[in-house]
């Protein structure tokens, strides 16, 4: 290996970093004497601001907003907040958009014509739209002001399975991870203890790199991975020493089942644990936001037909009624915005019309007896597949209950397309069919009831989020108003498809047409 093809420190931690995470990072970086040490300044630890939002001054203007979305009951209760008169009109027949939770006796018909009503037992809850917040996102900020408990949401579970198509048989979380970090670990120490890094590593370096590489993948003293008690065990530890699973396949037989995008699963920064979600279903911010609008100040059944600028004010048109005001924000899906009729401007239009909306769906199965706790001990968390059902999601809530639900697929773009054409029924065989490969004739067999979404065929809805080609042009044209007419929603901002985005959006907005109000001469 010549100087220029020699591993450097940085080719080194990057290669641990891709492995094992920043954590991992940053621990082979004090193996290598580069993490700051104690003798090192702290930079001076600055509070984060004040979470909370207020707008300086008050306001009398008349806004309409369009859609009972989070993003538009959030511009509502801000704007109610500061004096302002809000009227939201929602075209469905129920608040909160895609923030949807199904419980026994609700109802969800889709496109076709196709209703379903679920039959969930008491205290049973299907989260249809988002399920999971991250703890540094504004909706903590909001479930704090609102009053709205939560609860930790299991990300990540060593106990959930892993199952691709290239394994013989799903196994546990922990163990996928444990055997792929361990090869790899034995990798590098090697490469290390042999000498191969000496023109990038000296002694010392060495000692450190494969002390902690020893560590990370737990090899022996040949620097061997043999197994470790962290794969898990067919007989817990107890009165025993109990008893190992057996020894590990080989790394090609690892790396054959492709396990590197499970194992990463929660390394992305808005999946990182602990992650949380409101006690009861995550409809409880709807509600809660609701309540402060006032149910006298939403309309429900008000589909748009018509929304027209005018010089000194807007007209919104639902039917046969018309709705008046000063100002009007459009919280609605970019999709179903295009397709209203106004005066908003080619560009406006044409720009609404470049996100593309994606595809996703969930499936939600009530079962009478917890069989992944009893059975499988899973307490929370989600198995990982490249199966079309991707996920299983195992419920962070009701411990020890007599029922439970458990998300059988979350698809989203071609996978949720071949969800979303089936009916009910057919999705319902699909994802079983499919879940019985991890878990077995008890997916099927204990099966109670069952309710599914495909966001595509919602009516006023059209899609689980959108995707934009690029965040400029009409991404940044939209962000401003059209005349009297602005933009709200999670698809305006980098945090699409989370509630987090749609609060961002609202409170944008809200901001910029306070300070025009008060900016207006009187």
């Amino acid at each position: 290996m010549t100087e220029a093809q020699g591993l450097t420190r940085r080719a080194l931690l990057v290669g641990v970093g891709a492995a094992g995470g920043a954590g991992a990072m940053f621990a082979a970086m004090g193996a290598l004497g580069l993490a700051p040490g104690e003798e090192t300044p702290k930079p001076r630890f600055e509070p984060p601001q004040r979470s909370d939002f207020r707008l300086t001054g008050r306001a009398a203007a008349k806004v309409i907003v369009l859609g009972a979305g989070v993003a538009g009951l959030t511009c509502a209760y801000e704007l109610g907040k500061a004096g302002y008169d809000c009227t939201v009109l929602e075209a469905r027949d129920r608040i909160g958009g895609r923030s949807l939770t199904l419980r026994g006796g609700d109802t969800v018909t889709d496109a076709s014509g196709e209703t379903q009503r679920a039959g969930f037992g008491d205290g049973v809850y299907f989260n249809a739209g988002p399920g999971r917040i991250a703890q540094w996102m504004v909706t903590m900020d909001y479930c704090r002001e609102l009053g709205v408990p939560i609860e930790t949401f299991v990300n990540n579970n060593a106990s959930a399975y892993v199952y691709n198509q290239g394994m013989a048989a799903p196994v546990r979380a922990r163990t996928a991870r444990a055997d792929l970090y361990g090869y790899i670990a034995e990798l590098l120490a090697k490469a290390t203890d042999t000498g191969a890094l000496n023109r990038r590593l000296d002694r010392d370096d060495r000692e450190r790199l494969v002390e902690f590489l020893r560590r990370f993948g737990d090899l022996g003293e040949r620097l061997d991975y043999e197994g470790s008690p962290r794969r898990g065990y067919t007989v817990n530890p107890g009165l025993t020493e109990g008893t190992a699973l057996p020894s590990p396949g080989s790394l090609a037989d690892v790396l054959a089942g492709g396990i590197g995008r499970s194992v990463t699963m929660d390394f992305g920064y808005d999946q990182a644990t602990p992650m949380f979600q409101p006690v009861g279903g995550m409809d409880g911010i709807v509600a809660a936001l609701a309540r402060q609008v006032g149910a006298d100040h939403i309309k429900t059944g008000m589909a748009v037909t018509k929304i027209t600028d005018l010089p000194h004010g807007v007209e919104v048109v639902c039917g046969q009624t018309v709705f008046k005001a000063d100002y009007c924000v459009a919280a609605l899906p970019p999709n179903v915005l295009a397709g209203i009729p106004g005066n908003l401007g080619a560009d406006v239009t044409a720009a609404l019309r470049v996100p593309r909306p994606v595809s996703a769906g969930k499936i939600g199965l009530e079962y009478g007896r917890r069989w992944w706790e009893l059975d499988d001990r899973i307490y929370g968390g989600v198995t990982e597949t490249d199966l079309d059902i991707t996920h299983i999601w195992y419920p962070s809530h009701g411990y020890h209950s007599a029922r439970g639900l458990v998300v059988g697929y979350y698809a989203t773009d071609e996978n949720a397309v071949a969800y979303a054409g089936l009916p009910h029924r057919e999705r319902l065989a699909r994802a079983l069919a499919q879940g019985e490969k991890i878990h077995g004739r008890k997916y099927r067999e204990e099966l109670l009831s069952s309710v599914s979404i495909a966001w595509e065929r919602q009516p006023h809805i059209g899609g689980g989020w959108v995707r934009w080609p690029s965040f400029t042009g009409g991404f940044e044209l939209l962000r401003r108003p059209a005349g009297r007419v602005y933009f709200a929603g999670d698809w305006l901002t980098h945090l699409i498809a989370w509630q987090a985005g749609a609060m961002e959006s609202a409170r944008a907005v809200v901001t910029h047409l306070h300070r025009r109000v008060l900016s207006a001469p009187s």
